[in-house]
């Protein structure tokens, strides 16, 4: 009797465990999470925090290059007529020096399904 009850218990989970092999692979974190672990040691969404090593992202999407007042900006910033959008941010997640020479901003993505889920999340924020 309880080879049956093994045999039925075995035939039952089958099915699913071919169901989960067949489902899609997820394609990693979201934006809110890449945000979290690549951005936000130095950049807030809080346009009411304090400027960290990099000025607040709350609203950048949309918003002029170098308009925080009170930020001090690396040459460029201020002088630009740019407006944040996706493929100015995009450009400029990729190598922020190629935008604005000179740029303090480090951090370089070449992966662009890490950057568009990146500006897809900051355009959310807007």
């Amino acid at each position: 009797m309880t080879r049956h009850v093994l045999v039925a218990a075995a035939l039952a989970i089958l099915p699913g465990l071919a169901w989960a092999q067949a489902a899609p692979e997820t394609t990693g974190p979201d934006g809110a999470t890449l945000f979290r672990r690549q951005c936000a040691t130095c950049h807030t969404l809080n346009a009411s925090e304090p400027a960290r090593q990099g000025p607040t992202l709350a609203g950048v999407y949309g918003r002029k290059v170098g308009a925080i007042e009170g930020y001090k900006y690396t040459a460029g910033y201020t002088e630009s007529k740019l407006t944040w959008n996706d493929e100015l941010l995009d450009k400029y997640i990729t190598n922020p020096q190629t935008v604005f020479p000179g740029s303090t901003m480090a951090y370089r993505q070449s992966n662009a399904e890490i950057r568009h889920k990146i500006i897809d999340f900051l355009k959310d924020q807007h």
